[in-house]
């Protein structure tokens, strides 16, 4: 298959969380017809529930300032599947990701000719045999994991990592992870191996308490972020800087205070990993991830954030009052079907003075209409697009602030609009 035929088919195979197939038997199967790959490469295996993609975007830019060669995988991807797989900071090519999957398809399908397993790989099990096989091929030194969903189910669980790192859990996908604090921290604890070390962001108290507990059943010796003391912190519109005892010196390019919490992870990460003190502070300082409070506008100013969760919903409504209280601010909202829209809404809705609510072109995403029904705001309108959303946008006088939040797949498709619109 070519690039165009290979993405396809990939989607035909079903939205990755929604035709999720828990258990790690396929994917082991998967690997063993290509040869396990994951024996082949050092891994740091990074879980939570908001932060991680940050939290792996700055431990593998740190690995990268110290000289190596670096692996990054993570989900899902803004504009390309290609995003996902990244060799020494640069997505691979169309025709490198092509290469993969023909090798993990054909593997698959001898093995569902064999009778060896019982459907075809899903979707995130297949991208993950294939960026597994295409770091081994490089023979990288380290690969960041990012886990696509929990962490002890998950099918990029199948690595015997040299770090693991847990960032903060909370409240999401509780359809699949439990609903309660324990049951999620429970699944994501399950990436911890024996003997290997682990890094825990700060965490709330009945995860902290899980996550301790699964350390010591395992034998993980566990570096805790709240062992750290940060000083002389000082937080802009666009990151922040802080030192961290004895003697780092942090400067995060990205903005909001709860990427304090995911830099100084980040940090003891890598030092764990052995990096220098100079390549902890490069590294961390030319980050980048896009998406994540990204101003990529200046008149009006637009921002787009990709908080789906009450959590994110709380750090991107802190943002707001602390750099953009008494500004006249608009958000444009939408969302899947399977968040917890109402409570959303209600942290974000009361910031702002005028509200949009769409929805991305996406099978699992909630209809404007029913957002409205949650919307508790006077001034709510509708978009069936984010198009037409940013129509409305382009007439506002310069002093307002734009908010495109709710999805990641509406910061996608706003983000290719606005910035393929205006290059």
């Amino acid at each position: 298959m070519n690039y165009p035929d290979s993405v396809q088919f990939l989607y035909a195979l079903g939205n990755e969380i929604k035709t999720a197939k828990f258990g790690l038997e396929r994917i082991r199967a998967t690997l063993e017809g290509l040869g396990r790959p994951q024996d082949r490469c050092r891994f740091v295996h990074v879980a939570g529930t908001n932060g991680k993609g940050s939290t792996c975007a700055m431990i593998e830019s740190g690995l990268r300032a110290a000289g190596r060669r670096t692996g990054l995988f993570t989900s899902p991807h803004l504009s390309e599947p290609t995003e996902r797989i990244r060799l020494d900071g640069r997505a691979v090519s169309a025709e490198r990701f092509t290469g993969a999957f023909n090798r993990v398809h054909a593997a698959v399908e001898d093995l569902l000719a064999r009778g060896a397993i019982d459907l075809h790989a899903t979707y995130f099990e297949t991208v993950t045999a294939m960026a597994l096989s295409i770091f081994a091929e490089e023979a990288l030194d380290t690969v960041v994991l990012e886990v696509g969903l929990g962490g002890r189910l998950d099918a990029t669980n199948v690595v015997q990592p040299e770090l693991c790192v847990i960032t903060p859990i909370d409240f999401d996908h509780e359809r699949y992870l439990g609903r309660s604090l324990e049951s999620i921290a429970g699944e994501k604890a399950g990436i911890l191996k024996p003997g290997v070390p682990a890094v825990f962001a700060g965490q709330r108290p009945e995860a902290a308490a899980v996550l301790g507990e699964r350390a010591r059943e395992v034998g993980a010796r566990v570096i805790r972020t709240a062992e750290r003391q940060i000083r002389e912190l000082k937080l802009t519109a666009r990151g922040s800087r802080f030192s961290v005892d004895p003697n780092l010196s942090i400067y995060c390019p990205l903005a909001g205070a709860h990427q304090v919490e995911n830099a100084l992870t980040a940090a003891i990460a890598l030092e764990e990993l052995g990096a220098p003190r100079d390549a902890i502070e490069a590294g961390i300082a030319r980050t980048e991830w896009a998406g994540r409070l990204e101003r990529v506008w200046e008149s009006p100013e637009i921002i787009l954030d990709g908080a789906h969760n009450p959590a994110g919903a709380r750090a991107l409504a802190a943002y707001i009052d602390r750099f953009y209280a008494g500004r006249r601010v608009l958000l444009i909202l939408g969302a899947m079907r399977d968040k917890a829209v109402a409570e959303i809404g209600g942290i974000l809705f009361p910031r702002a003075e005028r509200v949009i609510v769409t929805a991305p072109r996406q099978v699992r995403a909630i209809a404007p209409e029913s957002l409205l029904d949650v919307a508790d705001h006077a001034g709510a309108t509708v978009a069936p697009a984010i198009e037409a959303a940013l129509e409305q946008v382009w007439k506002l006088p310069s002093d307002w602030v734009v908010f495109i939040a709710g999805s990641l797949y509406l910061v996608a498709e706003a983000r290719a609009v606005i910035i393929g619109a205006h290059r």
